[in-house]
């Protein structure tokens, strides 16, 4: 039987939202993908929604930080985050908000690249991170969106040993972490190279990607969530108060960028066979 989906350093691991409502969220992407919640905090402290599929975990809502906007916020995992956090300092990125314990669940840290995107480090204990994801309804991706795509690359390859793939002309840097593919075999996804038979070589290691950030928006991470049906979920969201910034279709899926009712900004993907 599979184990517990676990995350090796350098991997993406889990994904929050915060919303000046975090209520109001989870009803959005509770209809949105068919999320259950659950409040995690006790009593008068600010809600932490810990949202499930099919009783698995796929991500969080709370409310709104310092920044007091709402969005996507994404996590790496790091099998030190104190030592990560001096090295991301070293390689010119800043510490936001020093190292610090949340429970017993893991430790994180609130840090920005060189280039301004702001991310998470997450160092599991009872926590390891996402439980479901790359089927509908849970997270696919996180995709970094950057002005400076090379100075970018050498940082996250210096603090976290990416490397990156390019898989044709409209797929040129994949963020792959070594190894990860046969992590996932011999733990929590044993049929992982058979189910990729035919993906390229090295798919099973990608993470995610490097991109170059649209004209006019500042560097970001940007989560991407697996739909069954990119016209279906594009309806219900809007249904729902969401609204569709932009579609494209790649080779390997059709996407959708869209705002929830508070501002947060995801991108939906429906994968098919190539074209």
């Amino acid at each position: 039987m599979p184990e517990q989906r676990t995350y090796p350093n350098g991997v993406t691991c889990w994904i929050a939202a915060e919303e000046p409502d975090p209520e109001a969220a989870s009803r959005f992407y509770g209809a949105l993908f068919g999320w259950t919640f659950r409040n995690i905090v006790p009593p008068g402290a600010p809600v932490y929604l810990m949202a499930a599929l099919d009783g698995s975990d796929v991500g969080a809502i709370t409310v709104t930080g310092a920044s007091g906007f709402a969005r996507w916020v994404t996590f790496v995992a790091t099998d030190d985050v104190d030592e990560t956090a001096a090295e991301i300092e070293l390689a010119g990125g800043t510490v936001l908000a020093a190292p610090r314990d949340a429970g017993s669940d893991g430790r994180t840290a609130t840090v920005l690249d060189p280039l301004g995107a702001e991310f998470r480090l997450w160092q599991a204990k009872d926590h390891p991170g996402s439980q479901a994801v790359n089927s509908p309804g849970t997270w696919n991706f996180s995709d970094l969106q950057s002005t400076d795509p090379d100075t970018a690359k050498r940082f996250y390859s210096r603090v976290f040993g990416w490397h990156y793939l390019g898989f044709g002309p409209t797929v040129e840097s994949m963020i792959a972490v070594s190894g990860y593919g046969d992590h996932l075999a011999s733990t929590s996804d044993p049929q992982i190279y058979e189910r990729q038979a035919g993906a390229p070589e090295g798919f099973a290691d990608v993470i995610g990607a490097v991109d170059a950030a649209p004209a006019g928006q500042p560097d970001r991470w940007r989560v991407k969530f697996s739909v069954a049906s990119r016209a279906d979920s594009i309806a219900l969201a809007e249904r729902l108060g969401g609204t569709v910034l932009a579609t494209e279709d790649q080779v390997w899926a059709d996407l959708a960028d869209i705002r929830d009712p508070q501002g947060a900004e995801f991108t939906i993907s429906e994968f098919h066979e190539p074209r």
